[in-house]
């Protein structure tokens, strides 16, 4: 399993407003035609039942203004709140370093125009999902910067029935580097290894991997939207292990964010890096260049390839192991390609 890398970057809000106030209600109703002296008045015609005057609600000047006073109330109410709880260290980690009220009121609300606005991410097969219970998502890597796990985050919480959260599993380099290490063990994000995302599946949980790892997000432009190799199947492993599904996942849109035309290897050693990408505007427009482009992506869920039917030792056996390994990059692959024919554009 070490060798499945991800690198991932790195409210409850107040739904219910203040009571409606009260409204005064006023009859409007028709008058009676006056009578003439001498002349006898025509008879009331028929009034079909629809057309009975009602009475109109009539609202008190500044009664929806107070009504969206009360959610902005209750919304600096709940942001006093968090800020209480985080300066009195009332709150809570599990022991991974997950605290998922800072992700869910900070780190989700900060990722989320840049999922709904600027990438415009569509999601489909989120039913293939399950509603509890451990899965395992395998997805495509890409993008020369890890920005796709850290939407596939979002896409799993914002458009899931239960709002289920994703624990991604990163590679060493997210917790060797300051403050990056930081946000990653708050999102969720644990080490690519076995051992925890065994114990992640087993309590319950969905764990995202990225079995391509470097070699995805790192691959030349050239090579977009072909998966790299998969590893020795040590995701296969794990779910056989916790006897959870996969479920595989296929990214469209991350390749284009920052097209690598080149790699500086030399650079890249003295930096301690995997690779350091040139694009048509990074490094020659400076930190302009450091922005992604805006295309659109699409994140699709397959449907889950079910392991709980299988033997312990199954676990063991290096020929299941590859044949599932397999199975998962072939339906993501041919995913890709099916999504690639679908899209318009690369930005539309």
């Amino acid at each position: 399993m070490a060798d499945a890398k991800v690198i991932p970057f790195d409210d409850d809000r107040s739904r219910g407003g203040a009571q409606r106030p009260p409204r005064r209600r006023t009859t409007v109703s028709g008058r009676r035609p006056a009578q003439v002296r001498g002349v006898q008045p025509l008879p009331a015609p028929q009034i079909p039942q629809d057309d009975v005057p009602v009475e109109r609600e009539v609202r008190e000047p500044g009664a929806e203004g107070g009504e969206q006073g009360g959610g902005w109330e209750r919304r600096v109410a709940g942001g006093l709140a968090f800020l209480r709880r985080r300066l009195t260290g009332d709150y809570e980690v599990d022991d991974f370093g997950y605290d998922e009220e800072l992700t869910d009121q900070v780190l989700m609300s900060l990722l989320r125009p840049v999922y709904e606005k600027y990438f415009r991410v569509e999601v489909k097969g989120i039913e293939n999902i399950p509603a509890d219970g451990g899965a395992l998502i395998v997805a495509n890597h890409s993008g020369t910067l890890p920005l796709d796990g850290l939407m596939m985050q979002v896409a799993v919480h914002d458009n899931h029935p239960h709002q289920r959260h994703l624990r991604l599993l990163a590679a060493d380099l997210v917790f060797m580097l300051p403050v990056v290490n930081e946000l990653a063990r708050k999102a969720g994000h644990t080490l690519a290894c076995a051992e925890d995302a065994e114990r992640l599946l087993q309590r319950g949980e969905l764990v995202g991997v990225m079995p391509e790892g470097f070699k995805g997000i790192g691959k030349p432009f050239s090579e977009r939207y072909k998966l790299q190799r998969f590893g020795r199947g040590g995701f296969v492993s794990t779910a056989l292990r916790a006897g959870t599904p996969i479920v595989p996942c296929s990214i469209v849109g991350a390749e284009e964010i920052y097209p690598m035309i080149g790699n500086a290897k030399t650079l890249a050693r003295l930096l301690g890096f995997p690779y350091f990408p040139l694009t048509p505007t990074f490094p020659w427009l400076g930190p302009l260049g450091a922005v992604p482009l805006p295309t659109k992506w699409t994140i699709q869920f397959g449907e889950p390839i079910e392991t709980d039917g299988y033997p312990p030792e199954a676990a063991e056996d290096p020929m299941l192991m590859f044949n599932l390994t397999d199975q998962v990059r072939e339906q993501i692959q041919h995913s890709l390609y099916k999504l690639l024919v679908q899209r318009r554009s690369v930005f539309f």
